[in-house]
């Protein structure tokens, strides 16, 4: 009973100045709002970031052809075709290597229907779905007999759907590709833009084995995809593609790269956790003076007050009664601030999300942080005032004008 009326007190006392209790507040209402909107921000852009990545496909391994040294002169990957098909087969007998695709990639001018796209023409295996995570929304995908055969049948994404198909179901239809006719068997279902800012969906898919034969000619492949059995193994399965290539190439350096899903997932979400930390920094400076502000307005209040401080004391209020009734109005103060400036900055970053068509999400324990950091400065700060508020003596309290 004694905690609610020292709660009603401090509310009446905070009445009693609403403009200087407001302005009080402030800086802990921008403080709190600052850190809701930064992690807001933050978490849903890491978030949108994961999703992005993870429709990349899940446990994935890239083989990227083309490290080399020539005459002294040296290149990344790229810089020179050294990846073929036998490295492709040769990886897909690993332990744990449960999907493989050997990629050959062009841009091409396409036509069907009397209209004509420029794509992405990709030549993969029938594992590409699996390994890429990519659901056929229509037909299917073609196969490796398809593979064996160089079959002139194709998937296609949505975008070449509606640049070339508008309102027409594509499945069994034609679509020429440098003047090959190609059969549409599958359309890949829509998946947007990826973390690149390349729409994913502009893209039509054939047998690698006819993309090397029958529309470019190649004896070599861009890159090697390969799906891990999960996270836990996929170092031992890049450690095992890197011995097997080495073994098989043998070259003095290795003419290849491996790269996996996690170290892109690992430096996106490194880069996020910065931007977070740098914000909450700035946050956390609005926060600190915000209870420099309520030090400073409870110290004022205790020089107004000098007078019924003595009164209470003389009635037989004793100096922990004293140190309860300003810490409480310290904390009831910063805690208002604090359940405002939440309110706030989840406001804030709804707005910016709306506007800035970026995700915002505000993790729930990120609430109560705020909430209670914001309680703890209202203690940090405000127990000065209330410690000085009871040593004053009440006799020259009393007398105090």
């Amino acid at each position: 009973m004694r905690i609610i009326a020292t709660i009603r007190i401090a509310l009446r006392a905070l009445r009693r100045n609403k403009m200087r209790s407001l302005l009080t507040m402030l800086g802990i209402i921008i403080g709190v709002g600052s850190v809701i909107t930064a992690v807001s921000l933050t978490t849903g852009a890491t978030k949108q970031v994961e999703s992005q990545v993870q429709s990349l496909g899940e446990s994935v391994l890239t083989v990227f052809s083309g490290n080399q040294t020539s005459g002294g002169t040296r290149g990344g990957w790229g810089s020179a075709p050294t990846l073929t098909v036998d490295d492709a087969l040769a990886i897909a007998k690993l332990p744990n290597a449960v999907a493989v695709s050997p990629e050959v990639r062009d841009r091409a001018q396409v036509l069907a229907n009397g209209l004509n796209w420029n794509t992405q023409v990709q030549g993969e295996g029938p594992d590409y779905p699996q390994i890429r995570n990519w659901r056929i929304a229509n037909g299917a995908m073609f196969t490796e007999q398809d593979v064996r055969s160089l079959a002139k049948t194709a998937v296609i994404g949505k975008t070449v759907v509606d640049q070339l198909f508008p309102n027409e179901d594509p499945v069994g239809q034609t679509i020429r590709v440098r003047n090959i006719p190609f059969t549409i068997v599958g359309v890949l279902a829509p998946k947007g833009f990826n973390l690149f800012g390349q729409d994913q969906d502009d893209i039509v898919l054939v047998p690698y084995s006819s993309h090397m034969r029958r529309i470019t000619s190649r004896t070599f492949v861009s890159s090697i995809l390969v799906q891990a059995a999960n996270d836990k193994v996929i170092d031992e399965v890049q450690q095992a593609i890197t011995e097997t290539l080495s073994a098989r190439h043998r070259s003095r350096e290795p003419d290849f790269t491996v790269r996996n899903q996690l170290e892109l997932m690992n430096a996106v979400t490194e880069t996020s956790k910065s931007m977070g930390f740098l914000l909450s920094g700035v946050a956390a400076v609005s926060l600190f003076v915000g209870g420099i502000g309520i030090m400073n307005i409870m110290l004022v209040s205790v020089t107004e007050r000098t007078r019924e401080i003595g009164i209470r004391m003389s009635v037989g209020a004793r100096a922990a009664d004293i140190v309860v009734q300003f810490l409480m109005e310290a904390v009831t103060l910063s805690a208002i601030g604090g359940m405002i400036g939440i309110g706030f900055g989840m406001m804030v970053s709804l707005l910016i999300a709306y506007f800035g068509h970026t995700p915002s999400v505000t993790p729930a324990v990120w609430i109560v942080a705020a909430f209670a950091s914001s309680a703890l400065i209202g203690i940090s700060f405000g127990f000065y005032p209330a410690w000085k508020a009871s040593q004053l003596d009440p006799i020259d309290a009393l007398r105090y004008e």
